[in-house]
């Protein structure tokens, strides 16, 4: 068995993130991705000594993923479910909804100037704390809290179909 490579259970760990969103994509559902990678990672975990040196280990932990995920379809064949008019028109409905939804919260997002859009998404979607993003960005913690205030407050607005207040008002 050849020997476990120094830093390597650290660099594992670090692909985490990368992996939920991935078997986020693969699955698309929540507690089946945090199934499928506890899966991955306990296989990751107990062949670490077989990964090699200046790889990457983010590329061999998601071929690891791939083949646990086709593992547990093999496993698991999808249920077939029997198809009628009703099930088919708000299966229909469904997604042309969450697709329309999705459509807005992307131009929404598009909407939001830059640097709200940036806490935003480092908050929200990579599950940053509010310290790792303020010391990434190199700004105070109350610059990333009120950031995220006011990018939510018009992600919201937007997402309502509410005008946006004008940040600063005009005196005469």
């Amino acid at each position: 068995m050849p020997q476990q490579v120094p830093g390597a259970d650290a660099l594992l760990l670090a692909c985490v993130p990368r992996l939920r969103r991935y078997a986020r994509a693969l699955t698309g559902n929540a507690a089946s991705a945090d199934d499928l990678v506890q899966d991955t990672l306990e296989r990751g975990w107990t062949r670490l000594a077989s990964w090699q040196a200046g790889t990457d280990m983010r590329a061999w932990l998601f071929s690891i993923m791939h083949n646990v995920r086709i593992d547990q379809l093999r496993r698991n064949p999808a249920q077939v479910e029997e198809f009628s008019a009703e099930t088919h028109a708000g299966a229909v409905q469904d997604d042309a909804t969450v697709r329309l939804q999705l459509r807005d919260m992307e131009t929404a997002l598009r909407l939001l100037p830059e640097d709200q859009r940036t806490v935003l998404l480092l908050v929200g979607l990579e599950e940053l704390r509010y310290e790792e993003v303020a010391a990434m960005l190199e700004i105070p913690l109350g610059t990333v809290m009120s950031r995220l205030a006011r990018a939510r407050e018009k992600l919201r607005a937007l997402m309502e179909g509410r005008p946006l207040r004008a940040p600063l008002k005009v005196v005469k």
